[in-house]
Formats: structure tokens, C-alpha cells, sequence
């Protein structure tokens, strides 16, 4: 009999549009004669599947189950793509726990830590991870220009400390710009960080591990055309994304053992996606780990997957399975 599997997309973030279109990305990539597979919308309260173009049904959140013709429906499995709150900060995950229902991606610990960018790398960094200097403000929190000047330097980045797709983010050249970059964070969010800029090749590297396997995928060099990795740089094609990256394969395999060592630390689960600068002197800095990363079908993963000679199918079914 097959299993039932529910895409969960939404959220209450600015990344929703991003988040159904890795819906339609995990649909095409899952093997239909296995599996049956529903889009389950989560705005806000209302949590429903997409049953049709016209049709939508309400999701009992009791058990996250579905009626419709008096036949209910229940799922074997959640393939979890909110980009933002609540799918990719543990809030979700601790209601799939609550209920028993098994799920694509990190346990709480681990999305709740990732999600908080300044929190996750100040801990990495413990663990000799390099990253870059950072300090970040909270609600009702101020910092001067010259504190700034001082700790972090020009040019730097200020960005939501939660949140993603380059949504809020401001490369900030001078002081004068500074408090403005700030602001527009806030609006995003209600913790700012501000980052050093670090100058060299931006790559990122997909990784995913199953019982027996660690599957670390090819690295992609990401090119910009504008100043940094924006939203019009992820999503409207203004960037350039080379995989393999050009850089040696000594320092490939640098990457990806790195790569592997953080999955471990953080305890991720599923397919975890790690982005980093290489400054001079191939010194690998850590940006950020996405545990829910994009999977539309132009995104990172399924580029790496194609690029290591895998099927997405197949990976999509040694996901769902290994937790089933």
C-alpha cells in the first residue's frame, strides 16, 4: 500500500514564495508510483491541503490528518520546505514530535540553533570553525557607528539575524549607511546581526547522511553579478553558480570534511546545505547552515545531486524511507 507523504510549505516569513516553489520542486523530484504526495499550506492558522486548484482542505491538527468525502487521511511522512518560522526554527518539528509523525529534516535542538545565525556560528566556532566577526542586537537594542567601526569594520553586512533568502540584507559600505541597514532588518525581524565582510569565492556544499551512508555532494561556486548573493542573485537568475567549484581538489575535500564534521556537531538530519567564503590563503569561513534548503529545481541541492551522478528521486526516497 503506499505511504502518504505530506509536502509542508508556507510559513509566516517573506520566504513563502520561496517555499512554494520548493514545494513544486520536491513534487516533481518524488517517485509518484511509491508514494502519494499532497501540498499541505501552513499560513498562520491555517493549515490546509491543496487538494486541487479549487479545492482546499482543513488539516486536523490534532493529528495532522485530513477528511474529505467522509474518508480521512493520514500521513506516514512530512517532507518539511517553510523557509523561515515556523518549519525551519524547530517549531514545527516539536509539534511533528508531539504527534509521533516522522519528518525530513533536523530535531528541534538543531533547526533552533541553525535558525539563529549569530547563536549557531559564535557555537561552531568553539569548535575551532572559522567565522566571521559578528555582534548582534536584539530588540530595543542600539549600537553606535563608532562600535561598529571598531568591532566589525567596513564594508560589512547587516542582515535578520533569523531568517533567509537575503531578505533585510544590506551590504554597508560607510558609516552613513549604517542605522538605515539596521532599520530594514528590524523590519524583518526582531534580532539584527551585523557581520564583517569577508572578500573571496563564495561556494556551498550539500550534504546528507542515512544509516550506513554519508552522501556529501560536489561543492558550487556562486558568482554574483550583484554586490553580494541577494535575493535577485538567488531567485531571478543574476548569478553565476559553477559546480564544481573551481578551486583544487585538496581544497574540495577541506570543504567537505568540514562540511561533514558540522552536520555531526549540530546533530542535522536530511539534506543540510552549508555556505562559506574562502578568504586568501584557502582559509574556509563558515556563513550559514540551511537545514531546509531551497529545492526548487534550479536550486543548490538538486544541481550537487546531478552534478555527483545521483537521481533525485532515488535521494528523495533514501530520505523518506530512512525514517520510515
Amino acid at each position: 500500500m503506499k505511504k502518504n507523504i505530506a509536502i509542508v510549505a508556507g510559513g509566516d516569513s517573506s520566504e513563502v514564495v520561496v517555499s512554494l516553489k520548493s514545494a513544486a520542486g520536491l513534487y516533481s523530484f518524488m517517485d509518484k508510483e511509491r508514494y502519494n504526495i499532497f501540498i499541505v499550506m501552513i499560513v498562520g492558522k491555517i493549515w490546509q491541503v491543496e487538494w486541487s486548484d479549487t479545492e482546499k482542505i482543513a488539516i486536523d491538527k490534532n493529528d495532522f490528518s485530513f477528511t474529505r468525502n467522509r474518508e480521512k487521511t493520514t500521513f506516514d511522512f512530512a517532507y518539511i520546505t517553510i523557509h523561515g518560522t515556523p518549519g525551519e526554527n524547530g517549531i514545527l518539528q516539536g509539534y511533528f514530535d508531539l504527534i509521533g509523525l516522522p519528518y525530513s529534516c533536523c530535531g528541534v535542538l538543531a533547526a533552533a540553533l541553525t535558525f539563529n545565525k549569530f547563536t549557531c556560528n559564535t557555537y561552531l566556532k568553539s569548535f575551532g570553525i572559522k567565522v566571521a566577526e559578528s555582534l548582534v542586537l536584539r530588540a530595543g537594542q542600539t549600537v553606535t557607528d563608532e562600535e561598529v567601526a571598531e568591532k566589525i569594520g567596513f564594508p560589512c553586512f547587516v542582515k535578520p539575524n533569523v531568517g533567509g533568502s537575503s531578505f533585510g540584507v544590506t551590504k554597508v559600505k560607510n558609516i552613513e549607511e549604517l542605522q538605515p541597514a539596521i532599520a530594514k532588518a528590524f523590519a524583518e525581524g526582531g534580532e539584527v546581526m551585523v557581520e564583517a565582510f569577508l572578500a573571496g569565492t563564495e561556494i556551498t556544499c550539500g550534504i546528507y547522511k542515512i544509516k550506513n551512508k554519508t552522501k556529501v555532494l560536489p561543492v558550487t561556486e556562486v558568482v554574483p553579478k550583484n554586490e553580494f548573493f541577494d535575493y535577485d542573485a538567488k531567485y531571478k537568475g543574476q548569478v553565476q553558480e559553477i559546480t564544481p567549484a573551481r578551486i583544487s581538489a585538496n581544497l574540495t575535500e577541506r570543504v567537505q570534511k568540514i562540511t561533514s564534521a558540522i552536520y555531526d556537531i549540530l546533530g542535522c538530519k536530511g539534506i543540510v546545505r552549508i555556505d562559506y567564503i574562502i578568504s586568501e590563503g584557502d582559509v574556509i569561513n563558515l556563513l550559514e547552515v540551511n537545514t531546509t534548503p531551497g529545492m526548487t529545481t534550479t536550486s543548490f541541492i538538486p544541481q550537487q545531486v546531478a552534478a555527483a551522478g545521483l537521481d533525485i528521486k532515488d535521494v528523495m526516497t533514501e530520505i523518506i524511507e530512512n525514517e520510515l
